[in-house]
């Protein structure tokens, strides 16, 4: 009697568990806050050590005046198929800096304003938005320099190599990922597969679930989320600004670096040039 008693509570805790197993929730829509941390200084002053041709570091900016450490905040928006992620601007720097802006006070003559300024690569306090769609593998970058800009892409090829090293964050155990672009940019990220969707911040992607945490050692960059909350609403399909201007990505970068170069300025590698305009 007592074994058929044990056997019948085994049997239960068994079909508690793979009840649960079987409704297990994981979130298809939701936001997700990132904080961003980077160091600016140590960031400027590999980029000057590495140019082979600096011709006085215009571009780069004053690096004295840039702090040791800059923290900022973005979030993100997410379903079954898309991301949609921005950084959250400080309302009285982002006054001022279109205060300078109305006044053609921009480091190139008040045409385009572009390069690191004090506040260190492409400030913070300027307005970007990242659009992810994993399902046609398509990205859009909305930037403001002296206009508005959408630039269109396809998503970055990653490599991924996967290791068992795990840890929580957000309250969800992610596992490391070492990845590279095909520019030989190295990435490490901490990915959920509690939230399918393979998207990222900024335009990581290519893993079996959400990335929560990616570090950008070469930069001095990283981005860590510090909360999830769940939702029904889709990502919005009215995020571009009706003003901006949509170019090719690469087509832009050899805009602006054609424009620098003709004023005088540092001669920056395209892949120099994107990976401080999006990171």
């Amino acid at each position: 009697m007592i074994r058929v008693i044990y056997f019948l509570i085994l049997a239960g805790c068994i079909s508690t568990q793979n009840l649960h197993a079987q409704y297990a929730y994981f979130p298809a829509k939701g936001t997700i806050y990132f904080e961003k941390t980077d160091h600016p200084k140590a960031r400027i002053r590999q980029m000057m050590n590495s140019q082979s041709n600096n011709r006085g570091g215009g571009f780069w900016g004053n690096i004295d005046q840039m702090p040791e450490t800059r923290v900022s905040q973005y979030v993100m928006k997410f379903d079954q198929t898309q991301s949609l992620m921005q950084n959250v601007v400080d309302k009285t720097e982002s006054t001022s800096n279109n205060s300078n802006r109305s006044r053609g006070n921009s480091r190139y003559g008040g045409q385009m304003r572009v390069g690191m300024g004090g506040g260190g690569a492409f400030s913070s306090n300027e307005q970007k938005t990242y659009y992810q769609n994993i399902k046609t593998s398509q990205s859009k970058v909305q930037i403001e320099l002296d206009e508005i800009y959408v630039l269109e892409d396809s998503l970055q090829e990653i490599t991924w190599r996967f290791t068992d090293e795990y840890r929580q964050i957000a309250g969800y155990d992610c596992r490391r990922v070492n990845g590279a672009t095909k520019d030989s940019l190295y990435l490490v990220a901490f990915y959920t597969d509690q939230i399918p969707l393979g998207s990222g911040p900024i335009l990581a992607h290519g893993l079996p679930g959400m990335i929560l945490g990616l570090a950008i050692p070469e930069m001095h960059i990283n981005y860590w989320a510090t909360k999830v909350e769940f939702s029904n609403e889709d990502v919005s399909r009215n995020w571009e600004d009706k003003k901006a201007k949509a170019l090719k990505t690469n087509d832009f970068a050899d805009l602006i670096l054609r424009q620098m170069r003709g004023r005088g300025g540092q001669d920056v590698s395209r892949r120099k040039f994107l990976e401080q305009l999006y990171y």
